[in-house]
């Protein structure tokens, strides 16, 4: 059945009621807030048909009404109005994220702490490739006749080193030699191709080399397995302690203790959409069927994508939060692919 606009607009106010006060909504407020052009009478019979369709919920007899998940979803598809940023909040944003762009774990940690404080719900927030990493390039640089330097490029940019003992000696005159056999044979595979081809070279050189390669390409399979796994960073779980639907003690410790030891259980939408609202029920995760989650998605480049989510109740200010993700995801966007941030809209006149 298609709602009509005045039950669609009941719902609205109902939504937006609900959101700002946190108490269950009725007819006298809903009235007031359509300013008196539909009567109290009309309003409970509309609020009657709307419960019955699934749109809301009644919690006590005598209560208000308030948002079932059906409803909030109606209310995020179409009844939403969009909002953009504000100058100061862009500003906001862009202060926050202005760190040097060295390390990505720890742009995403202050990511997630920024987005965290802005919005005032726990968030969290990803980065993993968009496909199997593997070695662009290996360099090797002598340090002593017993050590030297690996350095290691990854096909996403990323530059690791790490000093290497040789177990028998090396003359300085023999790492070109190494340093070509790796980046002929060793380069642009997957960790799981990367012994394989060590093992077909094992009997064409000599065994100081040979134990100096598998050192290298050893700690070269380390790398990729590390850049195969999701970087995941959650930030603000105390925020939960400040909502009313959290005032529950063992409630609030279940969901926080989600965020930190199973974070890994997160939604982690695969699809390239920029922004994705789960509404109660929709996520799978048990600890969320009581919440809701937003989630925005940024370009790190180099074929890496990174993801934005806030957890909160589903009495979540969607538009609000929906804008200032989005703002974030934009300003990340930005910073990785062209190390600015966020443009300022000039103040309407």
């Amino acid at each position: 059945m298609e709602l009509t606009d005045r039950k669609k607009q009941i719902l609205k106010v109902v939504v937006e009621e609900y959101v700002r006060t946190a108490e269950p909504v009725g007819s006298k407020a809903i009235a007031a807030r359509m300013g008196g052009a539909v009567s109290s009478a009309t309003i409970r019979n509309e609020l009657a048909d709307l419960a019955e369709l699934g749109y809301l919920e009644q919690p006590h007899t005598s209560a208000g009404r308030v948002p079932s998940p059906r409803g909030y979803r109606l209310y995020v598809n179409e009844l939403m109005e969009r909002q953009k940023l504000s100058l100061s909040e862009t500003e906001e944003i862009n202060q926050a994220l202005r760190i040097k762009m060295e390390e990505l774990d720890r742009v995403i940690s202050q990511a997630g702490r920024a987005v965290s404080a802005f919005v005032n719900y726990p968030a969290y927030v990803t980065a993993a490739g968009r496909r199997s990493a593997a070695v662009r390039r290996f360099e090797l640089l002598p340090v002593d006749g017993e050590s030297c330097i690996a350095v290691v490029m990854l096909d996403h940019g990323r530059v690791k080193s790490q000093l290497l003992r040789a177990q028998l000696p090396v003359e300085v005159e023999q790492f070109p030699v190494l340093v070509n056999l790796l980046n002929s044979h060793f380069t642009g595979a997957p960790a799981g191709e990367l012994n394989q081809r060590l093992m077909q070279v094992a009997g064409q050189i000599p065994p100081p080399l040979f134990l100096l390669l598998s050192q290298t390409v050893g700690y070269a399979c380390d790398l990729l397995e590390e850049a195969g796994r999701r970087e995941i960073v959650t930030a603000g779980a105390k925020e939960l302690l400040k909502l009313p639907e959290f005032r529950d003690a063992d409630k609030a410790h279940e969901l926080m203790s989600f965020l930190t030891d199973r974070k890994e259980s997160l939604p982690m939408p695969e699809d390239e959409g920029p922004m994705k609202i789960l509404i109660g029920p929709e996520n799978v995760s048990d600890a969320l069927k009581d919440t809701s989650v937003v989630i925005a998605s940024y370009d790190i480049g180099q074929d890496m994508r990174g993801l934005i989510g806030v957890v909160g109740p589903t009495r979540m200010d969607y538009a609000t939060v929906a804008a200032r993700l989005s703002g974030f995801a934009d300003a990340l966007t930005r910073m990785f692919g062209t190390h600015t941030l966020l443009p300022k809209e000039e103040p309407k006149e």
